[in-house]
This record gives structure tokens, sequence and C-alpha cells, in this order.
């Protein structure tokens, strides 16, 4: 390979709004409700089209935890390693992002089970909304050994598991910002085989299929992953062009991984390729349609298992009532997969984004109190959520 297409520069391309690495997190929110879906429709897609649906969410979950840890490290590295920003405060304006949206959206579940149950029509698998499991779920706590957190909004693990990245955050930032751009790649991937070998070795299976009860344990080092990603992304510039073509070909190497097994290794060096291949290419003309579903991706993300239970709930009492057809059930499906889009854009533009905009008026305020810069979150604001 040319040294010409990668070099350590001061300056490299910065990440923005309205460019590949938004459109991943639409794509990636979407393919995340395909996966959560699958099961509900006449036949299983796994089972008509390809297993993909059913074993690919640990890949999905696995482009989330990385992604995240790419995209905090952009936006908030330099300002809370410079002191711009107190690691308290990094860790207070990620955690009112992400928890107003859950505790809404999993009281939201409580009121629809026991309003079915006591209207006649009950779970049909009941053992998924036991009550000793809720209150783990609701508090955030399922991802570190409490008791808890199975069922309900389950998908909610990773956000649990992800406010432990957050307070981690810091700490992990002061260790990369010590190492060359190589270096830290390296750390970054030798900390994911040596976190995935261990766990073979004491448990016998690999890190991404750790219990969702230790979610921490799977999520921190796909979160570090992306972390040093990021630092390599900030010290070395690669040309626009070849990180493009590299996107496409490690697109390409995923799907053809993905077509014959899990192959989760190969996956996740693809993955981690087209997250870096997307923030080397610069937005030179930002689309507002993709910076406006990032920004729903969250709400996509925690509402779908929602809106799933409720909707499926009812095209199940239609189907046993009315003895529907595949074709007319074929029907209904598309329909819960679009209804759980346009719930989270509603979602979004009606509840979440209101309250955030409040949170962020009040944190600014309270910066500005306390004299403190913030980050430039302008550019940025979607790709954080």
């Amino acid at each position: 390979m040319p040294w010409t297409l990668i070099s350590t520069r001061n300056e490299t391309t910065p990440i923005a709004r309205g460019g590949w690495l938004d459109a991943l997190r639409f794509i990636v929110a979407f393919m995340i409700i395909l996966h959560h879906y699958q099961a509900a429709g006449p036949v299983p897609l796994a089972q008509a089209l390809h297993p993909v649906f059913e074993r690919g969410g640990f890949l999905l979950t696995n482009f989330f935890l990385i992604d995240s840890g790419y995209v905090l490290m952009r936006v908030y590295g330099a300002a809370v390693g410079q002191g711009r920003m107190s690691p308290g405060d990094f860790f207070l304006k990620r955690f009112l992002r992400v928890v107003p949206a859950h505790l809404i959206l999993g009281l939201t579940l409580v009121v629809l089970v026991v309003l079915g149950t006591a209207l006649g029509a009950a779970p049909r698998n009941p053992e998924w909304f036991r009550w000793d499991q809720l209150p783990a779920q609701l508090l955030l706590l399922q991802a570190y050994g409490v008791h808890g957190g199975l069922g309900w909004n389950a998908p909610t693990w990773s956000i649990s598991a992800l406010i432990g990245c957050y307070l981690c955050f810091p700490w992990i930032l002061r260790g990369l910002t010590r190492l060359g751009a190589w270096g830290a790649l390296a750390l970054g991937v030798g900390a994911y085989l040596a976190a995935n070998q261990l766990c073979w070795s004491l448990l016998g299976y690999p890190v991404y299929q750790m219990p969702m009860g230790y979610g921490f344990i799977r999520a921190l080092p796909l979160f570090f992953l992306g972390m040093s990603l990021a630092w390599f992304a900030q010290k070395v510039w690669i040309a626009p062009r070849f990180a493009g073509w590299a996107g496409v070909a490690a697109f390409c190497g995923l799907a053809i991984a993905q077509a014959f097994d899990k192959n989760a290794l190969i996956s996740l060096a693809m993955i981690s390729i087209i997250i870096l291949a997307a923030g080397a290419v610069p937005v030179r003309r930002p689309l507002k349609l993709v910076e406006t579903s990032a920004m729903v991706s969250f709400s996509m993300f925690i509402s779908n298992e929602v809106v799933r239970i409720a909707w499926f709930g009812l095209v199940n009492v239609a189907v046993a009532r009315f003895t529907l057809s595949e074709p007319v059930q074929w029907a209904l499906w598309g329909g819960g997969v679009l209804a759980a889009v346009g719930f989270a854009f509603a979602f979004h533009f009606l509840i979440d984004d209101r309250i955030q905009s409040r949170i962020r008026d009040g944190l600014k305020a309270r910066g500005a109190r306390r004299g403190r810069a913030r980050p430039e979150a302008g550019a940025v604001a979607s790709l954080e959520g």
C-alpha cells in the first residue's frame, strides 16, 4: 500500500453531520428493528431468507458500541482531556441523554402490559414480563450482575452497559492520549482480543456471548476499541478516496463473511474499517435527511421493542380471531416495521428532542455559571445521540 494514502498529520478530516457516519447510524438502527422483528412474521426471516437475520444481532450491537466510543472520543476527547469539560460534566451529559427516554418507554411498556392484562389480552410469553426483572431494568443496573433486567424492554441492557463505559471514558482517554496513533490502535485491537480469549478460556464462549447480566464486560472492550479507532483517526490522515474504497471493500467483506457463518472476528475487523473509513470521508454536501434520520436512530433503538410488543400483540389477536391469510400477515408484519420507524420519529420530535433541548439549556446555563467552555457541539450533535 503506498504510504501516500495514509500519513501522520496534525490535522485530519473532522467528523460532521449529514455524512456517512450519520447514515450508518440510521442503517444499523433500522437493521436492529429487522433483527428484533424477524421472528414475528408468518415465517421467521432467518428461516425464509437467511440465518443472518437472527444471528446477526451481535454484529449490530458491536457496531453500536464501537461507534459510541468512536464518536464520543472525537466529539468530547479534546474537551475532557484538556479540562474544558470535567469528567463529572461529561458523565452527567451522557446520563441525561439516555435516561429520560428510557424511563418514559419503560413505564409506557408497564402500562401496556397492565392494561392488556386487565382487558383480557395478557402477553403470550408472560415469562418475559416478570415483575422481579423490572426494577433492575428501569434503574439500568442489569449489565452489572444485579438480579433482573431480562425481558420487558430487553435491548436497554446495552444502555446500562454504556453508562459504565461513560464512567470509564476519562480514564481510558488519559491512557490513550499518551500513546501514538499506531500504538493506540494496537492496544484497542489487542485489548478486545485479550478479553475475547479470556472469556473463551474461563467461560467457554466468546465475549460477544457474555450474558446480558454482565453486559458491561462485553461492552467495555468494544467501546475501548472505538475510542482507539478515534484516536488513530485524529492522528493519521487517510486519503478520502482510499477511505471510500476501503469502506466499500470492508462492507463487501462483511457481507461475504456473514453469508457463510458468524465469523465474528473477521466481521468485527470489517465493522472497524467501515467506521474508520466513514469518519475519514469529508462531508462536503451534508444531507439534512441523513442528519435527521441519524438523530432519530437512538429513539429507533430504544423504542422498537415497545412498539413490537404492542403491535404484534394486536396482530396476534387479529390473526387468531379472523384467520388472516399469510399475505395479510406479511402486510401486517411490514406495517409493524413501518410503525416502529414512524413511532421513533414521532417520539423523537414530540418528546425526546424537547426534553433534550431543556436539558441542554440547563447544562449550558450550569456551565456558564461555573465558567466552563463547552465543546463545539453544533457540528456533531446528531453523531453523539
